[in-house]
């Protein structure tokens, strides 16, 4: 067996390897420049993609003592602006302010307080960019993402960060449960609610919602998949009437042995938190830790697959929901209600 040594190498490093085989091959180089320069034109490009569409919100509210301020961003010809509900309480005017500063009025046409989001219309006739909405489900931990909005009232303000989780649920300050929300760790500050969240692509992925007091690493945006179903429906009715079947719920993977197991081939489910004691989950069986993975032949492989099954059509209709229980695939029947506003 050869002999083994540490060899003098300079003060900040040294390495053990065989006598006679030579010094170890050092790393090859990575130039950091090269390395920011890419990140930085991710950055700038999504930016300069975006950005035009974004406006910084004014409710114009009765108490002049009072000031708000939020962010939305263009989301339909027309002026269509999606901002979030609780930047729109309190005020039916309100003056949106354009990338280059230009001041126009708007009006609310549609109110979701349920996932936090709301519609203006700009009043005045003008041409401002639309913004791509992504596919949120496609989303991953670690992704980059960057927030555009106007915290604090400072417009055009850009922060990164990155996916933090996916598939959160957190009571608004309302009380109010707001699901399907992206957690991320780029910086959001009073102002920016109602801005983009946007993916390196240009895609806007996500609403900027909501911030935990005191933890600047905790912040959240309603994911997109959610915004383009709430859009149509505050299009189309000025309201989303939905059903409930009264669940605290998140998305979930499913371990591929558990699916195997189960026939089951989708690789996500929605994760039951909570059954709401006397609400239809619960009078149908289902309980904390189930895994719902179908309602009716419609699979749940997220909260936002959950919404779209929880439509108008199916309150007071009995639907079967297929879950998994301790490895098992079970179906019971839930009859789901009408959801209360803001409840």
């Amino acid at each position: 067996m050869r002999a083994r040594e540490i060899l003098a190498w300079p003060a900040e490093a040294q390495f053990v390897f065989d006598a006679g085989s030579g010094p170890p091959p050092a790393p090859p180089r990575v130039d950091e420049g090269d390395l920011l320069d890419a990140y930085s034109n991710a950055v700038v490009r999504a930016v300069e993609t975006v950005g035009p569409s974004v406006l910084r919100i004014h409710p114009m509210l009765d108490d002049a003592n009072v000031q708000g301020v939020g962010s939305g961003f263009v989301v339909a010809e027309g002026g269509i602006v999606l901002t979030n509900s609780h930047v729109v309480q309190g005020a039916r005017r309100f003056v949106a302010v354009t990338a280059e500063g230009r001041s126009l009025t708007a009006r609310c046409i549609g109110d979701d307080p349920d996932t936090d989001l709301a519609l203006l219309k700009i009043d005045q006739a003008v041409d401002l960019p639309v913004v791509r909405l992504g596919n949120s489900k496609a989303l991953r931990r670690g992704q980059l993402v960057i927030a555009i909005g106007a915290p604090l009232g400072f417009e055009a303000t850009v922060t990164t960060g990155v996916v933090s989780a996916l598939g959160r649920s957190l009571r608004g300050e309302r009380g109010r449960l707001i699901e399907d929300l992206i957690q991320t760790d780029a910086a959001l500050n009073p102002g920016n609610s109602g801005g983009p969240l946007v993916a390196s692509n240009g895609e806007v992925v996500g609403v900027a919602t909501a911030v935990i007091a005191g933890y600047p690493g905790l912040c959240f945006a309603v994911a997109a998949n959610t915004a383009r179903f709430v859009i149509g429906e505050l299009l189309a009715h000025g309201q989303v009437r939905r059903a409930s079947i009264g669940v605290v719920a998140q998305q979930a993977p499913l371990p591929p042995l558990l699916a195997r197991s189960t026939g089951v081939t989708q690789g996500y489910a929605v994760f039951v938190a909570q059954a709401d004691p006397g609400g239809p989950a619960a009078r149908a069986g289902v309980r904390a830790g189930d895994l719902l993975v179908r309602a009716g032949e419609r699979p749940l492989t997220g909260l936002d697959d959950l919404l779209r099954a929880l439509d108008h059509a199916c309150i007071d209709v009995a639907t079967p929901f297929t879950l998994i229980r301790e490895g098992r695939l079970m179906t019971t029947t839930i009859t789901p209600r009408l959801r209360r506003r803001g409840g």
